[in-house]
This record gives C-alpha cells, structure tokens and sequence, in this order.
C-alpha cells in the first residue's frame, strides 16, 4: 500500500467534506454559547468557548503519527480513525461548575441532539479530581504527561461521519495545556528539565482549581450566614392574634 497517496486521499476526502464538518461544529459551539442555564447570572457556568477546525497540515502529520502498515488510514476510514477534527473548547472558573456543564451535555445524550462516538474520559493525575469525575460516572486516565482536561466526542446520529470533540477544562488547566502543547505538539520535547518543569506547572494549575473551588464554597456558606443572620434580626410585625386587645380602639387612617 502507498502511503503517501493513502494519506493525500484521505485529506482530501477531508476537503471535500469539510463544510459538513463545519456545520455541525457550528450547531455544537452555538449550544454553548447560547444555552440560557450555562450562560446567565453574575457568574455563568461557562466563562468563555474556543473552537476550531483541524488545519489540513495538521491532519497530515496526525496521520503519519499514527500510521500502522496493519492498520493504514486511508479516505475510507479517516474520519473513524481521526475524531477531532472539529473542535470546541470549554473553559470555566472552578471545577463545581463542571457538574452543570457535564449535565447539560448528557440532557443532549438523552433528548437525541447528539450521539455518544465514544465513553466520555477525563484526564487527571490528581486523586481527588478522580474522585469527582468517577462520581460523575466519567472513565479517568492518567498520561504520563499530566495532561488535565475532559473530552467528550459527539455525533448528530449514530450513522453520521461528522464528530466533534468537547473539551472542559478549568482556566487554570488551560494555562498549563496551552504552554504544554507549545512545547509537546506535535513531537514530544526531549529536555527533562522541561518536562519536570511541566509536571510541577500542572500541580500548580490543580492547586489552584482547587483552591478555587473553596473559595467559592467558603463565599457560599458566608452568604448563607449572613441570610440566616439577617433573618433572626429582621423586625416582628406580625401580631399573634391573642396578643390584639379586644377594648383597643381602631384608629381611622386618613
């Protein structure tokens, strides 16, 4: 088999159908962007949305990368081999947020807007973080990387070509996924010093997840005290009925 030419056709099947790709990309980011529960309040569920179509020279090398003699990818199985072709990206503030966003893709699942590709599987090393997302019913893995994210691929119908892969991540992940990426995509960096660097950079972002996260929880219960509190001093106006007495004359308002 010529590898070269499989993989010319396989681009160019991308080409021709890439406006296809586009549209349900479209369809997906704009859920996102104008789904009302992830969107309203002071503090929206989603703080921000990224998308993009895979560049054809960026396609290229995937397939080289991934390439096998035994398993080739050729025009006929590109888009079965290749799933993130399409993407969104979603970025929050803190990881309680996730549970709304996860929710409302599932609610998708559910009402047949979109069709699972694959299980849904989040990326983490943290043990804690684990913990959510197996609560979630989420499969978790760990890359030696420490790579963090959640990845969701979706499809408009069971026999459809066109996914489109779902990223959630937290803002702090981001910061870490986007220099990561810098120095790891397409090729893996070969300085140890870097990698190591990388590894305690990751740490940081999950720490400061987290302690977004009791931030937010500690804001929580304040408001909720100070509810309470001005509720116990909030002035009685309501008169018990045997407290009114009967001999009382009725005052006229004018």
């Amino acid at each position: 088999m010529d590898k070269d030419r499989c993989i010319e056709s396989a681009i160019n099947q991308y080409k021709i159908e890439k406006h296809n790709f586009q549209r349900f990309l479209n369809g997906v980011y704009d859920f996102f962007k104008l789904e009302p529960a992830l969107n309203s309040g002071a503090l929206p569920m989603v703080h921000s949305l990224k998308c993009r179509l895979k560049e054809e020279s960026h396609l290229r090398e995937k397939i080289e990368r991934k390439w096998t003699d035994n398993d080739p990818i050729t025009s006929d199985n590109v888009f079965d081999k290749i799933t993130d072709l399409a993407g969104v990206r979603i970025l929050h503030l803190y990881q309680k947020q996730f549970r709304h966003i996860h929710a409302k893709i599932m609610d998708n699942v559910s009402n047949n807007d979109w069709v699972f590709n694959e299980t849904p599987k989040a990326y983490t090393w943290d043990p804690e973080a684990k913990s959510f997302y197996e609560s979630l019913s989420i499969v978790c893995e760990v890359r030696e990387t420490f790579y963090t994210s959640v990845h969701y691929v979706v499809k408009p119908k069971n026999q459809s070509p066109y996914k489109c892969e779902i990223q959630v991540r937290t803002l702090f992940e981001e910061i870490w996924g986007e220099i990561d990426h810098y120095f790891n995509y397409p090729n893996k960096i070969e300085s140890i010093a870097c990698r190591e660097q990388l590894r305690v950079l990751s740490k940081l972002s999950s720490t400061g997840t987290r302690l977004a996260d009791s931030i937010f929880n500690s804001f929580d219960e304040y408001k909720s005290l100070c509810e309470s509190h001005a509720l116990e001093k909030r002035p009685r106006f309501i008169l018990e009925t045997n407290d009114i007495d009967e001999e009382m004359p009725l005052i006229s308002i004018p």
